[in-house]
């Protein structure tokens, strides 16, 4: 309890500006919980693209098939489309699957943009938060007095806002680069697989 009251003391002695910084902390949270639900519902994981892979190289479209239908995500569903020859994608695949992965791609990356700008703007919220600070410990400096403490209290005071931005930066940029990896392993592994249906599919009618 006395740990908490300290804290809020802390918080408090930041000024206004480190209530806008708790907002934008709250906006990091909820943008990770809210991508880790739509990644998981959307990622296939790189188990699905590695096995598919396999299989398809091997010329088991069978397998492959049946591995795309009992999988989810995204990758999954434009897969199955394609060895299905399902109508939307029977006339030209490679288009299809170029046109649905650049709209799964688009809704993958929505809102880590704005974890890109938290990154940016939190240090410089903090910082203007620390200069209001000094100018506020600056303007009640009396030299004649020598009120030396009272200069120094208020600029380590001004120094939490500071602080506070950078923590705010450094989770939401670390919020940003895991799903952004995440987003990359996706593309690599659409590539892959895309290239090698493409590839397979051409040699099939070929020998046929």
């Amino acid at each position: 309890m006395e740990l908490l009251a300290t804290g809020f003391e802390f918080f408090q002695k930041g000024g206004i500006v480190m209530y806008i910084l708790l907002l934008c902390s709250i906006f990091v949270v909820s943008i990770g919980v809210e991508r880790a639900l739509y990644f998981r519902r959307m990622d296939s994981g790189r188990g699905f693209a590695r096995d598919f892979y396999l299989a398809l190289s091997n010329g088991n479209w069978q397998a492959a098939r049946k591995l795309a239908d009992d999988s989810r995500g995204a990758l999954a569903d434009i897969l199955f489309t394609v060895i299905t020859k399902k109508p939307e994608a029977a006339v030209n695949p490679a288009a299809y699957m170029e046109i649905q992965s650049g709209i799964a791609l688009a809704k993958l990356r929505n809102r880590l943009y704005y974890l890109s700008v938290i990154v940016t703007m939190a240090p410089l919220l903090g910082l203007l938060g620390t200069i209001s600070g000094m100018i506020t410990s600056f303007s009640v400096f009396n030299l004649e007095s020598g009120q030396a403490t009272a200069i120094t209290g208020g600029v380590g005071e001004a120094l939490i806002a500071t602080a506070m931005g950078l923590c705010v930066a450094i989770f939401s940029l670390a919020v940003h680069a895991y799903f952004t990896q995440r987003v990359e392993n996706i593309v690599t592994d659409m590539e892959q697989c895309f290239s090698l249906v493409e590839a397979t599919a051409g040699a099939s009618e070929e020998a046929a």
